[in-house]
């Protein structure tokens, strides 16, 4: 049941990220969040192990037709508007003024 409790958090937590890819507006989104997190709730205390494949296979489903195209990307993660923005400098020689 732990493995089910760990893949459901999981399929949660991608549902409100991608319910956020596809909103700009935060009031908005937390009326998406709450609908979300009722519809998980409802489920959450049915321990029939078909059932729960098979939630956990048509949530997978969804969450992949559902996907956005350009999702959000945190600034500072790889792939991010500012990743690596501001590298150091490498540590090698300068390359030699030319007699100025």
């Amino acid at each position: 049941m732990e493995a089910h409790r760990a893949q459901v958090f999981s399929l949660y937590r991608r549902a409100l990220r991608t319910s956020l890819n596809w909103t700009i507006h935060r009031g908005v989104w937390r009326q998406e969040a709450l609908a979300i997190r009722q519809a998980f709730e409802a489920n959450k205390d049915n321990t029939d192990p078909r059932f729960l494949r098979n939630a956990i296979a048509e949530t997978e489903a969804k969450l992949a037709e559902l996907r956005h195209p350009d999702p959000y990307i945190p600034p500072s993660r790889p792939g991010g508007s500012k990743y690596e923005r501001n590298v150091p400098p490498p540590l090698e020689e300068p390359i030699p003024a030319h007699g100025y």
